[in-house]
């Protein structure tokens, strides 16, 4: 099939490479401009242009996808459908309508749940068993479009933000060369959106890192694992920022009348401190001005006592 791919990051760019392998005729590529980066500011292109390159794909990099002269540059192209994975920017219906078999999306997550532009952090944040990829017919609503097909993983306790990004970026890849594989054959059915049942994930922002100790530890737990590693969880210790980057909920027979975040002890591998309902067991963690270091590491240098307190000021 030819097919105009959109898509900026590295989870659009293992889609765009999937698509390339299965043998679909990839006639352009649109993402977003590249980006100054590092203190010499020089640009760097993003992942899916990289992979453009590398295939000899046309690209366009439009600061504005709606202006008429990128929609008169984008119709140069042909493609019987266009296919959108974190791209960036909003389509126009008119853009959306030009190919005949429309505009595909990859959505990292099972619509109509978590729509929006973090889902994949939302899910594991809200203690969510399951989520997967929902290969959707794009409108010009926010992720409102009508199911084509959808993939579902299990969610581990030891996902984190990254490693489920990677899991499902790659079961992205999957899900979009079966489902045109299906539409081609005319095997595909839309199926409308239930809007009851629909969420929306809004855009991680690195105040939402925040550590609130009085919450239970597996809530702790869940936001420190969809803050890793960006924007990060955090906290402080002696006026200093704290990141937490790996932890776990513990079982601790002192937790009782103790204030939420108080050091409770330190072994060789851990700082547990208290919560308010159970306790935590810090396993990796970052000072201002320090590097990411395990537990270990970190308390060869600091020397952390019970009954000092976390995020006081």
């Amino acid at each position: 099939m030819k097919i105009v791919f959109m898509g900026t990051p590295d989870y659009a760019a293992v889609a765009l490479q999937a698509l390339i392998e299965a043998g679909h005729e990839i006639t352009a590529v649109v993402t977003q401009p590249d980006k100054p980066k590092g203190r010499s500011s020089e640009l760097v292109p993003p992942p899916v242009k990289a992979c453009a390159m590398e295939h000899g794909i046309p690209v366009m990099q439009p600061k504005r996808i709606k202006r008429p002269e990128a929609i008169e540059e984008l119709r140069g192209f042909p493609a019987e459908a266009y296919v959108v994975a974190a791209f960036g920017q909003i389509l126009s219906r008119e853009i959306l309508d030009i190919p005949p078999f429309g505009s595909l999306n990859i959505h990292a997550s099972l619509l109509p749940k978590y729509r929006g532009a973090s889902p994949i952090q939302h899910v594991i944040i809200d203690g969510e068993e399951r989520t997967g990829i929902t290969i959707m017919q794009m409108d010009a609503g926010i992720d409102t479009g009508d199911i084509l097909y959808q993939k579902e993983i299990g969610i581990s306790a030891e996902d984190n933000y990254e490693t489920l990004h990677d899991k499902l970026a790659a079961l992205g890849g999957e899900a979009i060369v079966e489902a045109l594989s299906l539409l081609e054959q005319g095997k595909l059915k839309a199926v409308k959106q239930d809007d009851a049942l629909s969420c929306y994930a809004p855009l991680i922002g690195k105040e939402m890192g925040e550590i609130d100790f009085s919450r239970d530890a597996m809530a702790i737990d869940r936001l420190i694992r969809g803050m890793t590693p960006w924007p990060s969880a955090f906290t402080s210790y002696k006026g200093k920022q704290l990141k937490i980057w790996r932890a776990e909920p513990a079982v601790a027979e002192n937790v009782f009348g103790r204030t939420p975040g108080e050091i409770l002890g330190t072994d060789k591998d851990s700082v547990t401190v208290a919560a308010g309902q159970g306790a935590l067991r810090i396993r990796e963690l970052q000072l201002a001005g320090k590097k990411r270091m395990t537990a270990h590491d970190f308390l060869l240098g600091v020397r952390m006592r019970p009954g000092e307190v976390l995020g006081e000021e």
